[in-house]
């Protein structure tokens, strides 16, 4: 790409919720707006993390000039140590966003290498021909912001995650008129969130929250835990008051909810008595209705603290009959059937359940604006195009109809998939082209080895196991010396199934036996093992377990 249009593309967070990353370019100057991860699924087997492509910035590592985060929740942020390995670029954030970066970066000791600017809602900067600079808005954790691009071409947009909530708990109100002042000098294109475009009404306040979570510790009789994301610092305050009210101690459970607590003790982003923490060791010296826990594990993660907690596997630390559990968060799409595992397990366990979102439970209330909140800020801003950026495909075209109902010409909105790149030149707006996007994959340390004939073979194994059949052959004619012996992992219990395993090791002798003594070569060999024994195998159990040869020469 070249020439001195503007560039607006995702290459991540467009017909999906999480690993977002965002680029906008302008000449030869590119700037990239968070860089998230996200979770993967059941189907993605031993996967750690998804993080967005970045073939293209790779390509063109000498026009990044920065990465922008709006926020310091994962989704913005988990991919950013994986970013930073192959392009180090300086990292523009705010106070508490930093802090949550730092972490992740210390554990994969990049923070010396790594340059991080603090920023605020007053900051700007340029970046060669672009100027930038931010605005305060409303969300689920402190320090959010939206970004204001003024190109030569005009003025972009991306709002962050966002709602309006005037009375938010931390007291940092999404600043209106700073919006209004914007959308009056003009906004060629705006980038908005898209996650609660099919909720109506207005996102209600967080203090809905207050009110319900002291009344729950209030009535509680025996210990209570609460389950919420970590970086969710509004609702770890919450706890902590309703603590207080009822003269409890708290202890942190998880290695997520003991880091992100003490960024946010460090920075002042929350308020915490002196000896009120205590040890999650200490637990059992203190009377049940004298201790509250808050822990990890909200989305079902069955290896986090509520999992295990669930399963009894926490060391130290039990959920006893009687004991109050509340999750005060809701699942994300995806996470439905792991969450009502565990609060199956809570029930049976028998304690106290406390889920659900909204009116039900007063629990939790959601970080993301609903249908009035995205129509606020179309209004505000007033763009001459649109993109809708962070949902799924539904939720962007949800998203398209509230902008066309509150004055944005239907044809100027652009739903995009991740790589489409929407060109701005002369003012008009065309989306006509795409480049390189998709996922890439993180297993422990490997970053990107992973691709889909690898999870393939796990789907394979995890679904009809493996047969690994050894056999020594003479070095000097191929004659089979001794063999062939047959293993079996995840299809056939072996000492049930002994005629089974004679059979192969038989099918096995005759397709050797068949085969030209020209052609004894290791890979006809393997090919004929293969192919004789998965047929018979899918004739007597319709299944296709993996068939490895194993051919020792001697």
């Amino acid at each position: 790409m070249s020439g001195r249009q503007l560039l607006i593309f995702a290459l991540g967070g467009c017909n999906e919720i999480g690993k977002n990353m965002y680029v906008l370019q302008y000449g030869d100057d590119i700037i990239i707006i968070d860089a998230g991860g996200k979770f993967p699924d059941e189907t993605l087997m031993g996967i750690d993390l998804i993080i967005p492509d970045i073939t293209y910035l790779e390509e063109n590592a000498d026009k990044v000039k920065a990465l922008l985060v709006t926020h310091g929740h994962e989704d913005h942020i988990g991919g950013v140590p994986y970013l930073l390995k192959r392009l180090n670029v300086p990292v523009y954030a705010t106070n508490f966003t930093l802090g949550l970066i730092e972490l992740k970066l210390e554990e994969h000791k990049l923070r010396r290498e790594t340059t991080l600017i603090p920023i605020d809602s007053r900051s700007s900067m340029d970046f060669g021909e672009i100027r930038t600079s931010f605005f305060r808005v409303s969300h689920s954790i402190p320090d959010c912001l939206g970004i204001v691009f003024e190109t030569p071409e005009g003025t972009v947009v991306h709002t962050g995650d966002f709602k309006f909530d005037l009375t938010p708990l931390n007291n940092q109100k999404a600043d209106i008129h700073r919006m209004a002042e914007i959308g009056k000098k003009g906004v060629l294109a705006l980038l908005s969130e898209s996650t609660n475009a099919e909720r109506t009404g207005l996102s209600p306040s967080e203090q809905i929250v207050s009110s319900h979570m002291d009344e729950a510790f209030m009535k509680a009789d025996g210990k209570i835990f609460v389950s919420t994301f970590a970086s969710n610092v509004n609702r770890v305050q919450q706890v902590v008051h309703a603590a207080m009210k009822t003269n409890r101690k708290l202890a942190l459970l998880g290695r997520s909810m003991i880091n992100v607590v003490g960024v946010a003790l460090e920075r002042g982003y929350l308020s915490v008595p002196e000896g009120m923490i205590i040890d999650h060791r200490d637990i059992d010296t203190f009377q049940s209705e004298k201790v509250a826990i808050l822990c990890t594990g909200s989305q079902g993660e069955q290896m986090a603290a509520l999992g295990r907690l669930s399963s009894g596997q926490f060391r130290d630390v039990t959920i006893d009959p009687g004991d109050t559990v509340i999750l005060a968060a809701s699942p994300i799409p995806g996470n439905e059937k792991d969450v009502s595992r565990i609060i199956d397990n809570l029930f049976t366990i028998g304690a106290h359940v406390i889920y659900g979102t909204g009116s039900s439970t007063g629990m939790h209330v959601s970080g993301h604006g609903y249908q009035e909140d995205l129509k606020l800020m179309l209004t505000l801003m007033n763009p001459k195009y649109f993109i809708p950026i962070h949902g799924e495909t539904r939720m962007l075209h949800h998203h398209r109809m509230l902008a066309e109902s509150v004055g944005v010409e239907p044809g100027n909105t652009f739903i995009i998939k991740n790589g489409d790149v929407v060109d701005i030149e002369h003012g008009e707006a065309l989306q006509t082209r795409s480049i390189p996007a998709g996922d890439t994959y993180v297993d422990g340390i490997s970053v990107g080895d992973v691709g889909n004939v690898v999870l393939r073979d796990r789907r394979l194994l995890s679904e009809d196991g493996i047969l690994v059949i050894v056999l020594t052959l003479s070095k000097h004619d191929q004659r089979l010396l001794s063999g062939p012996d047959t293993i079996t992992r995840g299809f056939v219990y072996v000492k049930d199934s002994e005629g089974l395993i004679n059979k192969i090791n038989n099918i096995v002798r005759d397709a050797l036996d068949e085969l030209p003594p020209g052609q004894l070569q290791w890979k006809v060999i393997k090919q004929s093992i293969m192919k004789s024994v998965g047929q018979y195998l899918f004739k007597q159990t319709k299944r296709k377990p993996m068939i490895i040869p194993i051919i020792i020469e001697v």
